[in-house]
């Protein structure tokens, strides 16, 4: 019969993978509940056919859901996941899942309590592209990793966007929002452990907005003195085939990789991923298909079955980018109509 589950939140469209690959997997949605902005609620209800709800205890109310999906305002997340763990329902979260260190306190001890399974949506580890370089990477065919560089720019259309995106409260900001994929598969792809990070954040645009900064750019020291540069902004152009035209590039003492995430128009729309070695000229590598979804595995997780992504993998990646972000150095152009640095 599958599982019952319903959506408290519905701010972003990350939360429709979780829907509809729910419902391929045989499971039912009880309903939608979003009663501050339901634009986006009505069009996933009439979409997958999903009974919209105006009353939250209804669905917390009702036994037979066990999960709860949601997609709320950022700093809205950590109030659900706490509602979560007191009426017994596991939880599954788009990015990210908490904006402050007071907020990541309050997570942290849901997470010790352990009476519910919190998920949250990093589907970077799903790609194929991702899942063969960690193989190539397990097997050694680069060698000792020397360092890794992530380059994740991002689509801004602020016309589209609600006016919570934009504030630093609500929304985490650009480090804490964008990069917390990126601190997941640093652990997740090297089997080490973040030990140091220094940040800057840029803002260039939309002075109606003084703390939304589009432009960040962090340095990590990992264990092994593995080196790691992860870079993110909101310039990718409306043209753009893609939110944005990811890359990763992994460098080894035997060779090197590079991933092209949502491929290249001038090779392929499809994610790609190249590399060479000393004894290999640059070629393409076949991709391996990852063996289970995040949301496969998190169901995996709940029914105590083997898994891959844990509690201490979301607690650390929310860690992270909450320490980048706090550390970082400020560049504000509109700040006396000239650059000016601060601290973070």
């Amino acid at each position: 019969m599958g599982t019952a589950f319903a959506i408290i939140g519905c701010r972003h469209g990350h939360i429709e993978k979780f829907i509809r690959e729910m419902l391929e997997l045989g499971n039912r949605c009880a309903g939608i509940y979003e009663v501050e902005e339901p634009s986006l609620a009505k069009a996933f209800a009439e979409k997958h056919r999903i009974p919209l709800v105006d009353d939250v205890d209804t669905l917390m109310n009702r036994l037979e859901v066990t999960i709860i999906g949601t997609s709320a305002v950022n700093n809205e997340k950590i109030d659900l996941i706490e509602l979560c763990e007191k009426y017994g329902k596991h939880i599954m979260l788009d990015k990210p899942l908490v904006t402050s260190r007071e907020g990541l306190g309050r997570l942290e001890s849901v997470l010790d309590r352990n009476r519910i399974q919190v998920g949250m949506l990093l589907t970077s580890r799903e790609r194929s592209s991702l899942f063969t370089l960690k193989q190539n990477i397990e097997e050694g065919y680069l060698g000792e990793l020397v360092s890794i560089t992530m380059r994740k720019p991002h689509k801004l259309s602020p016309s589209a966007r609600a006016s919570w995106h934009f504030s630093k409260e609500h929304n985490g900001g650009i480090i804490v929002d964008l990069l917390i994929h990126d601190f997941d598969l640093l652990r997740w792809l090297t089997g080490r452990e973040v030990r140091q990070v220094s940040s800057v954040m840029a803002k260039n645009i939309l002075p109606e907005y003084p703390d939304f900064y589009d432009t960040a750019t962090v340095q990590v020291i990992m264990e092994g003195s593995l080196v790691a540069q992860l870079y993110t902004d909101w310039h990718t152009p409306e043209q753009c085939w893609a939110f944005g035209d990811c890359r990763i590039f992994v460098t080894g003492t035997k060779g090197s990789a590079e991933l092209r995430l949502f491929g290249d128009p001038a090779v392929e729309m499809d994610e790609l991923m190249f590399a060479m070695t000393h004894q290999e000229k640059f070629y393409r590598v076949d991709l391996v298909k990852a063996p289970v979804t995040v949301i496969e595995d998190f169901l995996d997780r709940i029914d105590g079955r083997p898994h891959f992504i844990t509690h201490q993998d979301l607690l650390l990646a929310s860690r992270g980018v909450l320490d980048a972000d706090e550390r970082a150095v400020l560049l504000n152009n509109f700040k006396g109509g000239e650059e000016d640095v601060e601290s973070g």
